[in-house]
């Protein structure tokens, strides 16, 4: 079973950048798929982006395509968001998830295993 822990949240202001990582621990983090969601308050959870394993391919949910890049460092057991040109509206809790698989997909019940999240504020 695979473990993971985001890190990289904070408050930045409209229009500023930042960078999550999700260290995964356990099972080979190379034989799974992973990807980003995020939950605003009082919002369903929603899909930000996802990545083979290997990295040659990646999905992008609409609200965050051209701002966002999701990518992994297999050797480094690390997945990543960067994140750009930040809106008020990216304020959220974000979730790094992954599943054993080889299929990218949208759905999170799909993904098996959940960090417990990093905030991410940004002001107007």
């Amino acid at each position: 079973q695979v473990q993971l822990v985001e890190s990289g949240g904070g408050l930045v202001q409209a229009g500023e950048s930042l960078r999550l990582s999700c260290a995964a621990s356990g099972r080979a983090f190379s034989s799974t798929v992973m990807a980003w969601f995020r939950q605003a308050p009082g919002k369903e959870r929603e899909f930000v982006a996802c990545i083979s394993r290997d990295g040659d391919r990646t999905l992008y949910g609409d609200s965050v395509k051209g701002r966002f890049t999701i990518s992994r460092d297999n050797a480094k057991n690390t997945g990543y968001l960067q994140m750009n040109t930040l809106k008020p509206e990216d304020t959220a809790i974000y979730y790094c998830a992954t599943r054993v698989s080889s299929i990218l997909t949208i759905t999170p019940p799909l993904y098996d295993t959940w960090g417990k999240g990093t905030l991410v504020t940004v002001s107007s």
